[in-house]
């Protein structure tokens, strides 16, 4: 957990940020992804050499090839056709078959054309990251009490962005029966058409099965530029290269503390920059 106060004006108010881009694949889609495996070996879904297959917009999809390279499990990936270079190219190396969608359906497109396949054939184990429990879980049983331990249980708002809403569900599950109080905030993209790699405008998107809609105490919404800039932000003034969800997390966790007389509020760093450095958006500001 980084203590990112600095960033905040109000001294009353803390902030603090997970920093899941130091998982050994580089994201906090990590936890989840393993869940899934294992879930799928229990439940003997990978017998007979069956290939692992999801729709991805990369960083699930990066914890399935690394994990999947280590157990020796194949996996093929439907990935939106625009997903960066760099997170291509780690799926290549770790061995990944990527089905490529159109860019413009998101990962919508990418679901739609998992399901194709699946129904098509019998070589698959379609883990379903979007309507897979484990996905919540993961959080619920790992990440939801790590953040109540390392506050010790000081927290007063979790804010966090949605994409398959795995991470706000099962943190915002396991922290509400720790403390009733506690504010869960929900982030979404402020428009269908964005660029918050990852993250779901679930008003015009296909909403996830694990979604649960009743859990948030506010929704909240975050531009692509804003995202972009506080970016840029971190890396110059906190020395912290994340992603753009990260981005997205931490700038509307600080619009919060900005509204807040006192309080205690912890966000999530999705993942690192390294998947995102050819991105135009770094030369901007």
């Amino acid at each position: 957990m980084l203590d990112l106060s600095g960033l905040v004006e109000n001294p009353e108010v803390q902030l603090y940020a997970k920093a899941e881009q130091t998982n050994p694949g580089g994201s906090i889609k990590d936890r989840p992804g393993l869940a899934m495996v294992q879930d799928a070996l229990a439940r003997g879904l990978l017998d007979s050499g069956k290939r692992i297959l999801d729709a991805t917009s990369g960083n699930t999809g990066i914890a399935y090839a690394m994990i999947g390279a280590a157990m020796r499990i194949p996996v093929t990936l439907c990935l939106p056709a625009n997903a960066s270079p760099e997170r291509k190219r780690i799926l290549e190396v770790y061995g990944v078959e990527l089905i490529l969608t159109d860019p413009l359906e998101g990962s919508d497109g990418a679901i739609r054309e998992a399901r194709r396949v699946v129904a098509e054939s019998d070589q698959y184990a379609y883990l379903d990251q979007y309507g897979n429990p484990e996905n919540w879980r993961a959080h619920y049983r790992g990440t939801g009490p790590e953040i109540w331990e390392q506050c010790e249980g000081k927290l007063t708002h979790f804010i966090t962005g949605l994409g398959t809403s795995g991470t706000f569900v099962g943190v915002g599950r396991y922290l509400r029966e720790q403390d009733p109080s506690v504010q869960l905030i929900s982030i979404e993209p402020d428009s269908p058409f964005h660029g918050l790699e990852g993250m779901k405008h679930m008003e015009t998107a296909i909403v996830p099965p694990i979604y649960d809609a009743d859990l948030a105490s506010e929704a909240r919404s975050c531009s692509t530029e804003l995202a972009h800039s506080t970016v840029r932000r971190l890396a110059r003034e906190a020395g912290l290269m994340v992603g753009v969800s990260a981005g997205c997390n931490v700038a509307s966790a600080i619009k919060l503390a900005a509204e807040l007389d006192q309080g205690v509020i912890v966000t999530v760093l999705c993942d690192g920059a390294d998947k995102y450095l050819t991105e135009r958006f770094w030369e901007e500001g």
